[in-house]
């Protein structure tokens, strides 16, 4: 089986070769974009008569998107699917319109948690500048809570658990396993008074930290986030900051979502990179793409 056309809509980050393949389950040449469509109007300009589209999680395809494009059969994000909430896709009304979704999990998560000990570690022993406290500081014996332990908070927690620090995490739902290797589970309000360093990895549109949370965590502390978008209330997030003690880390993706306000403190380590695109993470996230888009054409 063929679509009559596909587009990928935005910079998927599709590696050369899968780009190649999608061109085997196109009846036309394949469209694809390397940058961001600014506008709704844009976006249904660029898909027009596709019956396929893939996109990044940057894009959004809301409800209006997909009432402009009536041929649209099957959209591809080349992101993770955690579910409708969270999806940059209006993924609901896209299936009760007929239209497949499919997203994908577990292609970059190794290359973040590297992004976080690197990061961390240098802040801790100044090595570019910043540093957290007076001396420098070890991983070893140091309180670290991870929010979220989904795929990349417990590749996290394998990574730090040989340097020695005391773990801790919060998740919706207990992990007895990690627990039974040294990762200590704590209550919400628990975690961010206990620990030093806090690593949120949260699905997209997830809000967990406000007024009273940044209150509990109090100062002389780091906070790190890798999640899409902001997981915070970002004028309590910037009341935190004015305290001269805490420190903050984020990768391009994450600090996208600042404001320039937040941007500006010198406390505020914000790479303009993501962190995790390294040739696996693009080759793993082209494989899963590829797949569902046969999975969808062959019915397997």
């Amino acid at each position: 089986m063929e679509f009559n056309k596909i587009v990928c809509v935005d910079q998927t980050k599709l590696n050369k070769q899968a780009i190649s393949e999608l061109q085997n389950f196109s009846r036309t040449e394949v469209e694809v974009y390397t940058d961001y469509p600014e506008t709704v109007e844009e976006i249904i300009q660029r898909i027009g008569d596709a019956e396929a589209v893939l996109v990044s999680w940057h894009t959004k395809i809301d409800e209006q998107v997909i009432r402009s494009c009536p041929n649209l059969k099957y959209i591809g994000m080349a992101c993770s699917l955690y579910d409708d909430d969270s999806a940059n896709v209006a993924v609901e009304f896209a299936r009760e319109n007929g239209i497949t979704v499919t997203g994908i999990n577990d292609y970059g998560d190794p290359g973040v948690a590297e992004f976080i000990i690197s990061e961390l570690i240098q802040l801790l022993n100044g090595y570019k500048g910043h540093q957290w406290k007076e001396i420098p500081v070890e991983l070893t014996g140091l309180k670290i809570g991870i929010i979220g332990l989904g795929v990349t908070g417990k590749l996290l927690a394998n990574c730090l658990l040989p340097f020695g620090p005391d773990l801790y995490y919060y998740s919706k739902t207990r992990k007895t396993g990690w627990e039974d290797k040294g990762v200590k589970y704590l209550g919400l309000h628990d975690l961010l008074e206990k620990c030093e360093v806090i690593s949120l990895h949260l699905p997209k549109n997830n809000s967990i930290l406000a007024e009273k949370e940044f209150k509990k965590f109090g100062d002389g502390k780091i906070l790190i986030n890798t999640s899409l978008g902001c997981p915070f209330d970002e004028l309590s997030f910037q009341q935190w900051m004015r305290n001269k003690t805490n420190f903050a880390i984020f990768d391009g993706d994450a600090g996208s979502s600042l404001s320039e306000a937040s941007l500006r403190s010198k406390q505020v380590i914000a790479l303009e990179t993501s962190a995790g695109w390294s040739s696996k993470t693009k080759d793993r996230l082209s494989e899963k793409v590829l797949d569902n888009l046969k999975e969808y054409l062959t019915g397997v």
